[in-house]
């Protein structure tokens, strides 16, 4: 696996292991900013390894390319000499610089291809670490508006339930009643029924006592009546 494979698994699965296990956005948004935070050191590390490679090839491909020069030079003047053969020494000398060229300058455009992607990376994890740290308190503040909601919700359970226990007893006192009523009618319905012609007999069967009688009939006397 390349470098640049590599840095892009390892952010990706430092995302997907955050995300995964998330339960409460608000702690774990301070956790994803850390881990993005060493994720950006070690990408810093890396980009400024794979830059100083490019620089490197960079610089052996000037080199060559003056060593080119040099050989193509020395030929010339050997050539105005009239030394054929030290010219031809020197134009090989310069072939075999421009075979190894073309090896240093296939390098060189791998190391800048690769220096390049590892900026894009790194600009690209810093821009993404700014955002999420301009969003943090929106999620945070979005996280404390859902628990609020979230305890209104069991407030709002609790007093169902309250609700349903008085309708609860609302129906047992009803039954309650009718328990009560049914057994007075049945108590009313079971009484003796009421002999009106032995009440009047208790009330005028009985003559009042001779001494009551006579109490009353001095006290008329008295009265004049």
């Amino acid at each position: 696996m390349g470098i640049l494979d590599r840095f892009s698994t390892i952010v990706k699965a430092n995302i997907n292991a955050l995300l995964d296990k998330a339960e409460d956005p608000s702690k774990m948004i301070d956790q994803y900013l850390t881990e993005l935070m060493e994720s950006l050191a070690e990408v810093k590390k890396e980009t400024a390894g794979v830059m100083a490679e490019e620089s490197r090839t960079r610089a052996k491909v000037e080199a060559n390319r003056a060593e080119v020069q040099k050989y193509a030079d020395l030929a010339k003047k050997a050539l105005q000499a009239g030394n054929d053969g030290d010219a031809r020494v020197f134009i090989a000398k310069k072939q075999q610089l421009e075979t190894a060229g073309q090896g240093l300058t296939e390098a060189y455009d791998v190391a800048r291809g690769n220096a390049e992607k590892m900026r894009q990376m790194h600009d690209k994890l810093v821009g993404d670490i700014e955002e999420l740290k301009r969003r943090r308190e929106t999620i945070k503040a979005k996280v404390a508006v859902a628990k609020t909601q979230s305890k209104l919700n069991e407030f709002s359970s609790g007093s169902e339930k309250a609700a349903d226990a008085i309708s609860a007893f609302e129906r047992m006192e009803e039954k309650a009643d009718r328990m009560l009523d049914r057994e007075a009618a049945l108590a009313e319905l079971n009484a003796k029924p009421v002999d009106e012609a032995a009440e009047l007999e208790a009330k005028y069967g009985s003559a009042a006592p001779a001494a009551v009688d006579d109490e009353l009939a001095r006290m008329k006397a008295e009265l004049g009546l």
